[in-house]
């Protein structure tokens, strides 16, 4: 057996017996495990000598709330070209005071990936788990395992507002003081909250309410289309 077979091998047999999910796409293994059980699958990851992940690469958040929707359509044209977002499927153009709350979501929304390495047996693995509290997002802190998780996990809790319990220093990394909201939540409108400029006259930053109005950008679609190069008319030769 070649190292990808007998690695596979001990991370279906990690998989069976902690009653995990193990996935391969695209030559690369997704570990989804319990949050509950999340810090003894851990370190029988760092540990066990088949694994050796002594290395975290990085830790990231996830809003599954608007999966799977959008506002245009780049499959499919009509004469009048492809859809351009008319209606409002998504929490993109909203603002804070016309945000409507969506308490219908039943699928746990936050989830939470680890990225791993190992470095003696060169083995990387992605590691999920979902926040089973839609509402108040948490799960245990790494940082008792791999010290560099604090700050992964402190950028984390800033942008999606997933708390790691455990964690020694739990606080914003990237906003500002008193910043209102999670940059990264589906739900978080795309214009902000408020606008910060340097006041000359007042020689400070000050905090101004929105003043764009919020609306979706049309993506950039760029197709090779040689339907219409009849029609276009050569230009006339300069005389």
């Amino acid at each position: 057996m070649s190292q990808k077979d007998i690695f596979e091998s001990n991370l279906r047999e990690l998989a069976d017996s902690e009653q995990c999910q193990l996935e391969l796409d695209r030559n690369e293994f997704t570990l989804t495990i319990n949050a509950t059980q999340a810090l003894s699958v851990f370190e029988i990851l760092r540990d066990k000598p088949a694994f050796q992940f002594d290395q975290l690469m990085d830790v990231a958040g996830i809003d599954y709330l608007e999966h799977g929707k959008t506002e245009w359509k780049t499959k499919q044209a009509t004469g009048s070209g492809f859809s351009r977002g008319v209606s409002k499927n998504t929490f993109g153009r909203f603002t804070f005071d016309n945000n409507p709350i969506d308490n219908e979501m039943q699928t746990p929304r936050f989830a939470v990936v680890y990225h791993l390495q190992s470095v003696a047996n060169n083995h990387r693995l992605r590691v999920k788990l979902f926040c089973e509290n839609n509402e108040m997002p948490m799960v245990n802190s790494v940082c008792s395992l791999w010290s560099c998780a604090n700050w992964y996990e402190r950028e984390a809790f800033d942008m999606y507002g997933i708390v790691f319990d455990g964690h020694p220093d739990m606080r914003r990394l990237l906003t500002d003081y008193g910043f209102v909201g999670y940059p990264l939540r589906k739900d978080f409108p795309l214009v902000g909250h408020v606008e910060v400029r340097y006041d000359p006259s007042k020689q400070r930053v000050i905090y101004e309410p929105v003043s764009i109005e919020p609306r979706v950008l049309v993506p950039k679609v760029i197709r090779e289309d040689n339907r219409f190069d009849d029609a276009v008319e050569p230009k006339a030769e300069e005389s």
